[in-house]
């Protein structure tokens, strides 16, 4: 089976058109930007970079004027929110966020049952999924009180996005399930990844409590149109 961390680098060739990158940031023109992703919508721009540099995947017809354009001003916090209308899609904005994997989960107790995502009773947020969600629920009401959903981009990328339900924060569930599904990406032959916003503090200590070291790797590109549906991360 191959290792966990040749399977990093093989979900993030299938997702961004290649890795790891051969210069500060690679602009890559890449056909999948114009194909649905894990939900059925697109995602046209989208980049990851670590301390050794990063690759910006964009649509094909777009990537020789954006490569262009950022030879002339290589600050990616001024550059970056130029780029949704430099590749077609100028009604999107910019996102950053915390990008994070891991190869050895945090040995936490199972926090849930694992669900078909179309089963009637799991919550409407983890029904777009496809396969199987996680769940934690009221052992006494049978209540909701969170779930893990997977974004499954390849063969090998695993995203996990985690909610609670505000009456059931600070019972450590999150940092449970997300462990819990993290031990489940693995053993199925995947690699877990973890993204939330810089500024999401909660979402950072979940993270980390659950073995999602922060490597200093970020995640960037075109955020979702506002009729697109949203997932928690």
């Amino acid at each position: 089976m191959t290792s966990p961390e040749r399977r990093l680098v093989e979900h993030l060739t299938r997702w961004l058109g290649t890795w790891p990158a051969t210069t500060g940031l690679d602009i890559i023109a890449e056909p999948g930007r114009a194909l649905p992703g894990w939900d059925g919508l697109l995602h046209p721009v989208l980049g990851v970079a670590g301390p050794a540099g990063g690759v910006l995947s964009v649509p094909p017809v777009h990537a020789e004027t954006i490569a262009a354009r950022y030879a002339e001003n290589q600050d990616l916090a001024h550059f970056g929110p130029l780029v949704p209308a430099m590749a077609g899609f100028p009604e999107r904005g910019w996102f950053t966020a915390v990008y994070r994997w891991t190869t050895r989960p945090a040995p936490l107790a199972d926090a849930g049952v694992w669900v078909p995502a179309q089963d009637p009773a799991v919550p409407e947020w983890l029904r777009p999924f496809n396969g199987d969600v996680l769940v934690a629920h009221d052992p006494e009401t049978g209540e909701h009180l969170a779930g893990v959903g997977i974004k499954r981009h390849d063969d090998y990328g695993r995203e996990l996005a985690v909610v609670t339900a505000p009456a059931a924060r600070g019972r450590g569930l999150a940092r449970g399930l997300v462990a819990q599904a993290a031990r489940r990406v693995l053993d199925e032959g995947g690699i877990p990844t973890y993204m939330h916003s810089p500024d999401n503090l909660a979402s950072a200590s979940v993270a980390e409590a659950a073995g999602f070291a922060d490597a200093g790797w970020t995640a960037f590109g075109a955020t979702e149109q506002a009729t697109q549906r949203k997932t928690a991360g």
